[in-house]
């Protein structure tokens, strides 16, 4: 080993020289190989990022698998709470069924002790009813009690009526109630003719508030015939209201027939008010008929007037009174 040729010495001085112009490159590749595997470190960890941000982001998105297994967790969760609710709902309602069950029953048991002892007195009664010593009352008997115990709402009647129903009497009738009304006495008075002899007369008929005398322009006149004749002429236009009948004293038109009455009819002139066609009002005074109540009745145009009622003349109507033949015939003389 010691002994070394030329040849080895310049093979190992060429190698040490090759070495040495090596190491330079082995350390810049070197250099280069620790720059790539930062560079792949760097890669894998940002890859492993953007692995975990594209997995956040996946589990936020609606598509997820994570937001189905919140979703089913969140309905199982609601589930359970629907069913507790449910649970204690039933609890209570069988409690105040329970409880309502319980009540029930103590009001049975106290109505069946009561009931016991009703059964008891029923029995007590039933058996002095039936004993041979007080005999059963007839059917018609009984009755005639049921009918007379009337069960009474307002207040209970005195001793004195009580007594009088239980022995088939009567009671005595309440006193009648003083009546502060209109009796028609005073207007009666006021409406009242004083003959010579002190006698009285009553009139049947009062004027009504819408009473007018005629327009001086309508000159209506009655003119009374007596078969073909013409036995009188009245003007009409003097006074609102004409009062027919046999009663001299009081009457207006005197009729002296015996079928006609007292106080027979009224002609009386109305004001009455009426709309034309643009809403206008127009007044004018009319005749009407009434027939107060007469025995035998009043006649216009052959037909029955109805008692007490106004009906309407018009130019050229006949009236008749009672039985009488004479024909009073209204007319309206023509404007000049």
């Amino acid at each position: 080993m010691g002994d070394r040729s030329p040849r080895q010495d310049s093979h190992r001085s060429r190698s040490k020289k090759h070495d040495r112009n090596r190491e330079p490159r082995d350390g810049a590749e070197g250099r280069k190989r620790k720059h790539r595997e930062e560079d792949t470190e760097r890669g894998s960890s940002y890859r492993t990022r953007s692995r975990e941000r594209g997995h956040r982001r996946r589990s936020r998105s609606p598509t997820g698998r994570d937001f189905s297994r919140d979703r089913d967790r969140d309905r199982e969760r609601r589930r359970e709470r629907d069913g507790h609710r449910d649970r204690d709902r039933d609890h209570r309602s069988h409690r105040d069924r329970s409880a309502e069950r319980d009540s029930r029953k103590r009001r049975d048991d106290g109505d069946s002790d009561n009931g016991g002892r009703d059964r008891r007195r029923r029995h007590r009664s039933s058996e002095g009813r039936h004993s041979p010593s007080r005999p059963s009352p007839p059917r018609e008997a009984r009755s005639d009690s049921q009918r007379n115990l009337v069960k009474h709402r307002g207040p209970l009647p005195s001793q004195d009526d009580s007594f009088a129903v239980s022995n088939g009497g009567e009671p005595e009738k309440p006193k009648e109630k003083p009546n502060f009304g209109n009796s028609g006495a005073l207007a009666a008075a006021s409406n009242s003719v004083t003959q010579a002899d002190g006698t009285t007369i009553t009139l049947k008929y009062h004027e009504p508030a819408e009473a007018r005398k005629p327009s001086p322009r309508d000159e209506w006149k009655l003119f009374v015939f007596k078969g073909e004749d013409i036995v009188d002429t009245i003007d009409l236009g003097s006074r609102s209201c004409w009062l027919v009948g046999r009663e001299q004293a009081v009457v207006d038109l005197l009729a002296e027939h015996p079928s006609i009455s007292k106080q027979h009819a009224v002609i009386q002139f109305r004001y009455a008010e009426k709309r034309n066609e643009f809403g206008d009002k127009i007044g004018r005074v009319k005749p009407y008929l009434i027939d107060l109540e007469s025995a035998n009745g009043t006649m216009l145009n052959g037909d029955k007037v109805p008692e007490s009622r106004y009906l309407e003349l018009r130019n050229k109507d006949m009236v008749q009174f009672g039985s009488s033949t004479r024909e009073y015939v209204l007319m309206l003389a023509p404007r000049a």
